[in-house]
């Protein structure tokens, strides 16, 4: 594991962490955490996902909020494997299944939680940002209020921070019970420029989603419910 440090802008205000996948909810969630008065502290992962075009995607956005720090961090999950998005010998579903999908990422959220709790210890930032929604999204376990609680109860048992600090950790979601549609018009509202995001699970090199995939669904008809224009550059087939 390693971390590759990309920096910015800052100043004195309280710091928070925010997990940047480069999609238009983590930069929403980005946006809603600036516009909460914090310092922006950005945390991309390259786990082994099936393209770069979101980590990408994460550097135009945190440059565009003008973030203090933006690290990237290795951690390689295709070695783990059990996913559509870091085992190419998967099919990504073109279509809705029931249960929960192949797209899956075995304990990803946990996992990138974790790294953000450690950051955060070390800078002594309290605030974690992580732009999950339980309600238009794939069913994932990792995206309900439930696991964010509960990872934020483990955040005050397993530091020195929340065990002598006092202050503990704040775990914020402030998307999860947002429709798609309500995400992109707080995230217009706050700034954010959905064409610099990707959300696809299979986008090309130049970052032109596929336009098939659940994610690809999921905001397509988020933008069309919410009435603002796609910005989403798709393949040409």
């Amino acid at each position: 594991m390693r971390a590759r440090r990309e920096t910015g802008e800052g100043g004195g205000r309280s710091k928070a962490i925010v997990l940047l996948s480069g999609g238009l909810d983590s930069a929403t969630a980005l946006a809603i955490a600036g516009s909460r008065g914090h310092e922006l502290y950005a945390l991309s992962v390259a786990y082994g996902q099936r393209h770069a075009s979101e980590l990408n995607a994460a550097r135009r956005v945190a440059r565009a909020f003008k973030v203090r720090r933006h690290l990237v961090m290795d951690v390689n999950l295709d070695a783990v494997g059990g996913s559509a998005l870091t085992d190419r010998r998967v099919a990504v579903p073109e279509t809705p299944t029931a249960g929960i999908p192949v797209t899956y990422v075995p304990a990803r959220n946990t996992l990138f939680l974790a790294l953000a709790l450690g950051w955060a210890e070390a800078l002594g930032a309290r605030d974690i940002f992580i732009g999950v929604n339980a309600v238009d999204y794939s069913g994932y376990p990792d995206c309900r209020p439930e696991f964010i609680d509960a990872f934020e109860k483990l955040a005050a048992l397993a530091t020195r921070a929340g065990v002598e600090g006092g202050a503990g950790f704040r775990i914020h979601a402030p998307l999860i019970r947002l429709s798609k549609a309500e995400i992109i018009r707080e995230g217009g509202a706050l700034g954010v420029e959905f064409g610099r995001t990707v959300s696809c699970y299979q986008a090309d090199a130049q970052g032109r989603a596929c336009g098939r995939c659940d994610s690809c669904r999921l905001r397509r008809e988020g933008f069309a419910a919410a009435g603002v224009p796609d910005p989403t550059r798709y393949h040409r087939r």
